[in-house]
């Protein structure tokens, strides 16, 4: 394998996670929202209901800064907060996905065909490197992540 094949593969993806974090922005912003609000609220639909604590681990935020995000959140009617049974200072976030979904599937609609289109272009074999590759990826990622998240502590 080249050096030359390898440093552009690198760029590719640095571009790729750059042009990424300014698509969301974007998107963020039509939704009224900032983008790291926007993927905060990503975190939220794919774990599902969690605590504000545990919500604030997931992002490293701390837990003013959560309570502010929830509060967003909450006025958007993106989110409901509830509190624990037998314990109020514990507080449950809910997402309510039907006001997500009816807020960003028409923001991503043209990407999400676009992205299906590209995606159905490759062939199995294609598809199965690409795939191998970001699980690959998102494994380092999330190594990387615990590393700086336990040397944090």
């Amino acid at each position: 394998m080249s050096q030359e094949l390898t440093e552009r593969v690198r760029k590719l993806s640095q571009q790729y996670a750059f042009d990424s974090i300014q698509m969301h922005e974007a998107i963020g912003r039509q939704a009224g929202l900032s983008g790291t609000d926007h993927k905060y609220l990503g975190f939220i639909m794919q774990k599902g209901q969690m605590t504000a604590g545990e919500l604030s681990q997931l992002t490293g935020l701390t837990t003013g800064a959560v309570t502010g995000l929830i509060d967003r959140f909450e006025q958007k009617d993106l989110v409901r907060r509830r509190f624990g049974e037998g314990d109020r200072r514990k507080v449950i976030v809910e997402p309510n996905n039907e006001k997500i979904m009816a807020v960003f599937e028409p923001l991503y609609k043209e990407f999400r065909q676009r992205s299906g289109e590209l995606i159905a272009s490759f062939s199995e074999a294609e598809l199965k490197i690409i795939e191998s590759y970001f699980s690959k990826a998102i494994e380092v990622m999330n190594e990387t992540t615990s590393k700086f998240n336990t040397k944090q502590q």
